[in-house]
């Protein structure tokens, strides 16, 4: 039929176009709709959401992924992602329960995707308090362990699982309090993007389709196997660590010269995997970082021994050597930190400004008791019409989050000074008055990025509460203290708002969210630091730079704050020259990584990965750089095998040798050593040994 008898038959040819326009644009929606999919499964209510199993299976899960934190916590500090690996084991766990279950026939209830969410979203609360706890960072600081690396041993405190405990059950909770009013602005009127959260919720979704469970399957199987190798892995190499620098760890694969720099690959499976986990960029970023620091600039700062800084120092003197690695590696992530900050910052305000302005909300905040949203239903798909539904159905009341946050922070400026008698409570007042506008702002940071820049915030808290009790009232301790209460609170806050982003696509309920996020706090508030007790009594020299675990970041905070209360009088020569340097190049790299734009940008290292091996060395960036060699080679070969089962790989080898550092700490408090110390001599030694035997 053409044009004129259309017309001819009284059908306008324009309304016709359009109609076939709209049936088709509705078709390819109802393809691509993930929500049509569970369009016949009931959405249980958010009581039945909170399952035993699912609180049994996040506990063992907690218990598993703050070994794995803690571990890189106390080596170097880097902890990728683990929301992913979280939604992958909690899904083999309970799918696992679920279909023994079945098959006995006892099953009564079955394994949800929003059940899934639940798992994740309490078992990343629970491991995250390992990171923002401090027991890699600002807690361990305030050890004479730490103290004696520094310049001050006056200001310590004596570390107890009785206080550690007390003190993050006051300060972990106030910060999910926080942002609690103003979910709906972040998540439906903002739409922010929450990268993490966002593919977590993919995988889940994708798991529980019939498509996905074949691959959730495949996942599930790969990542079993990858596990018991790393697992089994880790105790071969355990046998031949009998004394101090033996074993698989400290082999010189590189050669004796650069294993005396640093440069050796160390047979970590955990982070061969965080490697594929991390973005090529990060991993190239750390072995540049190791190259300049270890390869170039300190044996060139070594032959001026005598000139730069007395001779006579030990290589552990911050007077010394280790002076210029400490504060160099602090003047890059401070420069980092700062334009990040500023960078997050404005991003932030800009966006509020446009959010404000073209969708008109000034006259009213769209906060979570509002029902009504700003654009009219009509103009959003299936999807985001079903999820925004079930996403305001179960509210979380104004006035229930305004007065925990106000019980909380009384409770804390009560409390606190009994811990630290030198955090005031005029401090903590301070603090927690502009801690929701800073935790909005990490919040609404991640959404844009996926990067939370808690430790940057809590390093803003160490210079201003520091400076300002001052070095003769106890500025190192006070210091230390703020910055712990204000990473918490941030840190939680982000995290929060992620795990509301995977809720809203999964159909999870927002009280649900919010009861899984509090139980997984508080597993995690009495969880971690009873790991970390285990490894602070297992290794004797836990925080020192040439052992398993040297916790970088400890001693980089503490010099932190002896700077804010201190000042520059102690660093060596030329140390404050090189850092004025780092500081200003580690702003530069980030600006020109902003101007050239994401096509060539993302060639261009960054600057707080680079500084890390600046303290320790580069040997994990071996491990990590490998991890990406595997990945690379994978991607080229079968790209979309490696696409698929990568994440089961990377997750089974940080498990398995994670899980493997639990009986190893038992063992070592048992008194229990490795039978075999497989050492590797340098030439010199070598040729002594061969003259005693000789002889």
């Amino acid at each position: 039929m053409g044009k004129n008898e259309r017309e001819e038959n009284g059908v306008d040819p324009e309304n016709h176009n359009q109609e076939e326009g709209e049936k088709k644009k509705q078709l390819k929606e109802e393809e691509l709709s993930v929500e049509r999919i569970f369009e016949n499964q009931e959405v249980p209510s958010w009581r039945k959401q909170l399952t035993v199993r699912a609180f049994a299976v996040s506990f063992a899960l907690s218990i598993l992924f703050s070994i794995i934190v803690m571990k890189l916590n106390l080596t170097t500090g880097i902890i990728p992602s683990l929301n992913v690996s979280a939604g992958l084991l909690g899904f083999f766990f309970v799918k696992t329960w679920t279909k023994l279950l079945h098959k006995s026939g006892l099953l009564r209830q079955p394994f949800t995707r929003q059940e899934n969410t639940v798992i994740q979203t309490c078992v990343v609360a629970s491991s995250g308090i390992a990171y923002s706890g401090g027991f890699g960072s600002y807690l361990f600081a305030m050890t004479e362990r730490i103290a004696k690396q520094s310049t001050d041993t006056l200001d310590v405190k004596k570390l107890s699982l009785g206080w550690i405990i007390g003190f993050l059950f006051i300060v972990s909770f106030l910060g999910l309090f926080s942002v609690v009013p103003l979910r709906k602005i972040m998540i439906i009127d903002f739409k922010l993007t929450y990268p993490s959260g966002t593919a977590t919720a993919h995988l889940i979704n994708s798991f529980h389709t019939p498509q996905g469970a074949k691959l959730a399957k495949k996942q599930v199987r790969e990542l079993g196997k990858i596990f018991t190798f790393s697992f089994l892995w880790g105790f071969f190499q355990w046998f031949y660590t009998a004394g101090d620098n033996c074993g698989f760890t400290s082999f010189p694969s590189l050669g004796l010269k650069a294993f005396d720099n640093r440069f050796y690959f160390d047979f970590s499976a955990t982070y061969v995997g965080v490697g594929m986990i991390c973005p090529f960029i990060i991993n190239i970023s750390v072995l540049l970082g190791g190259i300049i620091s270890w390869g170039l600039m300190w044996p060139l700062i070594e032959d001026r021994k005598g000139d730069w800084y007395p001779a006579d120092l030990s290589s552990g003197s911050l007077s010394g050597i280790q002076g210029y690695r400490v504060f160099i590696a602090i003047a890059m992530i401070l420069g980092d930190g700062l334009y990040n900050f500023l960078k997050v910052l404005s991003r932030t305000l800009l966006g509020l400004f446009h959010q404000l302005r073209y969708k008109d909300l000034s006259s009213e905040l769209p906060v979570a008791d509002h029902s009504s949203d700003v654009r009219s239903q009509s103009q959003l798909s299936y999807d985001d019409k079903r999820r925004t539904q079930l996403f305001l159905k179960d509210q979380i009341p104004i006035m229930f989050a305004v007065g925990g946050y106000v019980a909380i922070a009384a409770i804390s400026m009560a409390t606190l000074p009994h811990i630290f008698h030198q955090l005031k409570w005029y401090y903590i007042l301070v603090i927690y008055t502009f801690a929701p506008a800073l935790a909005f702002c990490n919040a609404y940071g991640c959404g844009l990025t996926d990067w939370s820049l808690a430790s940057t915030y809590g390093k803003l808290a160490i210079f201003i509460i520091g400076a300002w009790a001052g070095a003769a009232h106890g500025g190192v301790l006070a210091g230390l203290a703020a910055c712990g209460v204000m990473m918490n609170i941030v840190s939680t806050a982000s995290d929060l708002m992620q795990d509301f982003k995977t809720g809203y696509l999964t159909l999870a309920s927002p009280r649900s969210m919010f009861v899984s996020q509090i139980i997984g706090t508080a597993m995690g508030c009495v969880i971690s630091p009873c790991v970390f007790w285990l490894f602070y009594k297992a290794f004797d020299d836990l925080g020192q730079p040439e052992s398993q675990y040297p916790a970088p970041y400890a001693v980089v905070y503490r010099n932190m704050v002896l700077l804010g209360v201190k000042g520059f009088s102690s660093l060596p020569k030329n140390c404050l020259i090189l850092c004025y340097v780092f500081f200003g190049a580690a702003i530069l790299i980030n600006l020109i990584k902003d101007l050239v734009g994401k096509k060539w940008g993302r060639f261009i290292p960054l600057p707080m990965a680079m500084a890390i091996p600046f303290y320790i060395g580069s040997y994990f960036a071996i491990d990590m750089c490998l991890g990406s060699l595997i990945l690379f080679v994978w991607e080229k070969i079968n790209k979309a095998k490696a696409d698929a089962l990568a994440p089961a790989v990377a997750s089974g080898l940080i498990c398995g040798d994670g899980i493997w550092t639990l009986p190893a700490s038992i063992l070592a408090l048992a008194g229990v050593k490795p039978p075999i110390c497989m050492k590797f001599l340098s030439r010199g030694n070598n040729a002594k040994v061969d003259a005693f035997l000789g002889s």
